[in-house]
């Protein structure tokens, strides 16, 4: 490639970088701000979650069914999403969840040995909430912020692969000024920022590509399919729930027959951290229970389909069955969420996706004070010479 072509190259990009980084720099900014302030969600919240455990008892958890009807009496008409149950030190949790005719997410604590009634909580508000809504939708309606949100994140995929091209040196003698700060006393504020977008860029880029490439497989139903058959994926991508496999029985006991899956379940899994149990829809479909094997952490959960009548566990084609069951591709996909908030790496990890999206949100901002210091560069006023008088005699 000749000289003049590489250079042509270099500006065609130069402006691709520019315009993409002009249009999406708040929104990026807001999304790395918020997603830094959401990696220790759980960690803050430790610090004022009493209501979540009781006293431990020597007696069994009251039935599901039970359950069902206690929470109900607290919040009826709403859609029970699941019932989570932890260790003997931790109360149930009931999760109401439904989007028609409006978002409605609330949960309720219940005592697992008396069935007291300990807190309602409106996971659809507080300062997380905000946070929540910030990231995924820019506090604007549904429909609107999540898809500028989505399209936002996918280019930012694009301006850092065409912001290590532009890293790039063009020689070796501009490898050091690339790697590292090199300022001194005479440095000026323009040159310590384009230090700032360059060099802070280079080594966080790995880092939010990350971000972006998680971020748009949660966003995009393609990306998320793409990134699956990529990495060898060869089951259906997306969850199923079966139906039974016996024929519908009509129950002559008050009693369901799911409300003996939970005590079966804690002396089969006795290293689960909680279970989370889903009630059967209607008659034919099948009763799911998630178990969490690691606080904290998604991808390793075990996702057991039961008929509803006989308890028999039903097999699932989905990637979203048995953890020891996953292929690679499986395991990549079901990681997505936990890699996108650093989960996947204990504290440290947590630690690292903190520090990642706050040095990403510094990018837009020393990118616009670069293109307004060019675009808005003062002209040095001319030096007017004094015009020399020549006296006569």
């Amino acid at each position: 490639m000749s000289s003049v072509k590489k250079k042509n190259t270099r500006k065609t990009i130069l402006q691709l970088h520019k315009i993409l980084g002009l249009i999406t720099g708040v929104v990026l900014f807001v999304v790395s701000i918020t997603g830094c302030l959401w990696v220790f969600k759980e960690e803050i919240e430790s610090f004022y979650d009493d209501y979540k455990y009781v006293t431990p008892r020597q007696q069994d958890f009251i039935a599901a069914s039970k359950v069902k009807s206690l929470a109900e009496q607290v919040i009826p008409n709403k859609t029970i999403h699941g019932v989570i149950y932890g260790k003997p030190n931790e109360a149930i949790e009931v999760v109401f969840y439904q989007t028609a005719p409006e978002l409605f997410y609330q949960s309720v604590f219940i005592d697992p040995y008396t069935g007291d009634f300990i807190k309602r909580i409106d996971n659809n508000a507080g300062f997380f909430a905000f946070v929540l809504k910030g990231h995924i939708r820019l506090w604007l309606p549904e429909a609107i912020g999540s898809r500028i949100i989505s399209y936002s994140v996918l280019l930012f995929l694009i301006i850092l692969i065409s912001g290590l091209f532009l890293w790039w040196p063009r020689n070796n003698k501009n490898w050091r000024q690339r790697l590292k700060f090199d300022w001194n006393s005479k440095t000026r504020w323009k040159r310590k920022n384009f230090d700032l977008h360059t060099v802070t860029g280079f080594y966080i880029s790995s880092l939010g590509l990350v971000f972006a490439f998680t971020g748009c497989v949660m966003a995009f139903n393609w990306f998320y399919f793409i990134a699956y058959v990529a990495t060898g994926g060869d089951k259906a991508p997306q969850f199923i729930m079966p139906n039974n496999e016996s024929e519908i029985v009509i129950n002559t006991t008050n009693t369901p027959v799911y409300d003996q899956l939970i005590p079966r379940l804690y002396k089969t899994h006795k290293d689960a951290h909680s279970f989370e149990l889903h009630y059967p829809e209607n008659d034919s479909t099948a009763v799911l229970v998630e178990v969490s094997n690691s606080k904290g952490l998604y991808y390793n959960m075990d996702y057991l389909f039961f008929d509803q009548n006989t308890l028999k566990e039903i097999e699932t084609t989905s990637i979203y069955g048995k953890y020891k069951d996953a292929h690679f591709a499986d395991k990549v996909i079901r990681m997505n969420y936990d890699i996108h908030i650093g989960s996947i790496g204990g504290l440290a990890g947590k630690i690292i996706a903190f520090l990642a999206s706050l040095i990403c949100a510094t990018l837009p901002v020393s990118g616009i004070l670069l293109w307004y210091g060019k675009k808005y560069k003062k002209k040095k006023k001319p030096v007017v010479k004094p015009k020399l008088v020549v006296k006569t005699a």
